[in-house]
């Protein structure tokens, strides 16, 4: 069984919860850590690491407030040598290449984004959950059987960032940098139709766009199309 908590998912800051009731973990750490505590109503001693896909601001803010407070925080070695940290709390990981935390086995997989070496995870517990994470891409590449959960960016659909882009309420030099480096809801949709959801339990959609998203429209057709549990984060 997985828990799943949004504590911040937009361009200010990101930074999710998990745990299998075994191993608590967060994933990104976009926001200050006294957030998160608050978030937690201040339970954070047992978890047991933080995985970060990429440098960005809203994804790594809170790095050194983890790291002062002794919590391990996993990256790609791109990813620290862009940040520029040295600790022995961060903990280089290499794309399919597995890792242990407490109840998870955790592979880190290739993304694409404007940055330096990012990735994505899919962690499995012993129970046999299955939860991918992968937020700001363009595309995944792989496929996956057995998923259980699933924490999605869906930033933007095309048509909402065309029509704002025609009424002048956003730059037009916005549409390359988003479809180059951020998860629309039709490439969402495709990802959903070529994967294996039978035991998809929850989807959850996250990093939506303030301007070009709509989340009514996100969840009732990401839920239309798999018949799952659609949250927006």
């Amino acid at each position: 069984m997985i828990n799943v908590k949004t504590i911040a998912s937009s361009s200010k800051g990101n930074c999710y919860y998990i745990t299998d009731g075994s191993t608590p973990l967060l994933l990104e750490a976009g926001i200050k850590y006294k957030d998160i505590q608050k978030a937690l109503n201040f339970n954070t001693k047992d978890i047991a690491g933080c995985l970060i896909t990429h440098e960005h601001g809203d994804h790594s803010k809170g790095i050194k407030d983890l790291l002062r407070v002794g919590k391990n925080v996993y990256m790609s070695q791109g990813t620290k040598e862009t940040l520029q940290l040295e600790n022995s709390r961060i903990k280089t990981v290499k794309a399919k290449k597995q890792f242990q935390i407490g109840t998870w086995t955790i592979l880190p997989f290739e993304v694409e984004h404007d940055v330096s070496e990012p990735i994505g995870f899919l962690l499995k517990n012993k129970a046999g959950d299955k939860l991918l994470f992968a937020t700001d891409t363009y595309y995944i590449r792989y496929k996956f059987k057995g998923l259980t959960h699933l924490l999605i960016e869906c930033n933007y659909s095309i048509d909402i960032l065309n029509e704002n882009i025609a009424k002048g309420r956003v730059h037009k030099g916005m549409k390359k940098r988003l479809i180059q480096s951020h998860f629309s809801l039709e490439n969402v949709k495709e990802f959903l139709t070529v994967n294996d959801l039978s035991k998809v339990q929850e989807i959850h959609l996250l990093h939506l766009s303030d301007s070009n998203s709509d989340e009514a429209r996100f969840k009732r057709e990401v839920q239309e199309l798999t018949g799952k549990l659609v949250f927006i984060a």
